[in-house]
């Protein structure tokens, strides 16, 4: 899940995320946010530490950060 663009009624929001250093870690974090219900669509940039998630309603941000300790990693907060 990669697509950035928004459908109608979508929500994007963009996250930073700590501890991100290659694209197994990218891939780590994707696979962790994708499963959350109401995700359409994740990037994560180990570079930058942004994860853009867009979804169809706003997320729930205990819900992204369980997420991404479960992939291994820290969620600083939304930017």
């Amino acid at each position: 899940m990669t697509a950035q663009t928004d459908t109608p009624g979508s929500v994007t929001a963009v996250y930073k995320v700590t501890g991100m250093s290659c694209g197994h870690c990218e891939g780590s974090v994707s696979a962790e946010i994708a499963e959350l219900p109401g995700v359409s669509s994740v990037k994560a940039v180990a570079a930058s530490g942004e994860v853009t998630v867009v979804s169809a309603a706003p997320l729930d941000e205990e819900a992204v950060r369980t997420a991404v300790d479960e992939a291994g990693f820290e969620l600083v907060g939304r930017i």
